[in-house]
């Protein structure tokens, strides 16, 4: 079952918190924290597409940053796109996010974890458990 946009209106606050923060990025397209606030926002609303949009420029402008990726692994979930939800989880993984109880306890990724490779993924960087 694939989530799609919810487009119910959300709640005032909400809505008022949308149109500010798209207008401050009108302004300032690349601005980093109004774009990780917008593409939460977004996600919390239910406009999936939306805030893999801003997942999306986010990773141009911090490639390096496993937050971000990992963000953009949520989001890909959200809108079906299981291959590519798992290689950006990969890299995120690879590069240092590694709750792996909070991974399997996303429920953005919900869609993955019937997958095999979900699990094989999160066996690979899971930590060694002390004897």
């Amino acid at each position: 079952m694939t989530r799609p946009d919810a487009r119910r209106a959300p709640p005032r606050p909400q809505r008022v918190e949308l149109g500010f923060l798209e207008s401050v990025r009108k302004r300032l397209p690349a601005h980093q924290r109004t774009l990780e606030a917008l593409g939460h926002l977004y996600t919390r609303t239910g406009r999936y597409a939306d805030g893999l949009q801003v997942d999306e420029a986010l990773i141009r402008l911090r490639p390096d940053d496993p937050v971000v990726w990992y963000n953009l692994a949520c989001s890909q979930a959200l809108t079906g796109q299981p291959e590519q939800a798992l290689q950006a989880l990969g890299n995120a993984m690879a590069m240092g996010f590694d709750d792996v109880a909070a991974i399997r306890g996303d429920q953005d990724l919900a869609s993955l974890h019937a997958d095999p490779r979900f699990a094989a993924l999160l066996a690979r960087h899971a930590k060694p458990t002390k004897a």
